[in-house]
């Protein structure tokens, strides 16, 4: 038998489903199209993350402030940017931190509004004076 066909063989043996099909086709093919398989499940998933994104809710800042973006739940947290009037953003999850008084009152929560950033919640209308995300884990 040449390698060829051996190769061919072993790829019919390993590929054969649970229903008794047999593919057949050599491991070169085999290995193309299940690499094909991977990419087209690892768009799906990305297109699927990219919708949960596009539906999450977006926050008004409150009208007039600039507001200061932090590393941690809390002013001791270094300021990474600051986010201009009129902005909008995601809260992704809340968790408590610094005691904070701003235009939608006093409050301890703070928004995570992207990986390893947080703005304090009484500066974001979110139409609540509690929680209106999950708490950060």
């Amino acid at each position: 038998m040449a390698v060829e066909e051996v190769r061919e063989t072993e790829a019919t043996e390993a590929t054969e489903g649970a229903e008794g099909t047999v593919e057949t086709g050599t491991t070169a093919e085999i290995a193309t199209e299940s690499a094909a398989e991977i990419v087209e499940a690892s768009a799906e998933a990305s297109a699927q993350a990219a919708a949960a994104v596009a539906a999450q809710t977006l926050y008004s800042i409150a009208p007039g402030y600039t507001l200061n973006v932090r590393s941690g739940p809390g002013t001791q947290y270094r300021l990474i940017r600051t986010l201009a009037p009129g902005s909008k953003v995601p809260i992704f999850c809340q968790r408590p931190g610094e005691t904070i008084s701003g235009p939608y009152g006093t409050t301890k929560i703070w928004d995570n509004i992207e990986v390893g950033e947080y703005v304090s919640d009484a500066y974001v209308r979110t139409g609540s004076d509690g929680y209106v995300a999950s708490r950060c884990a």
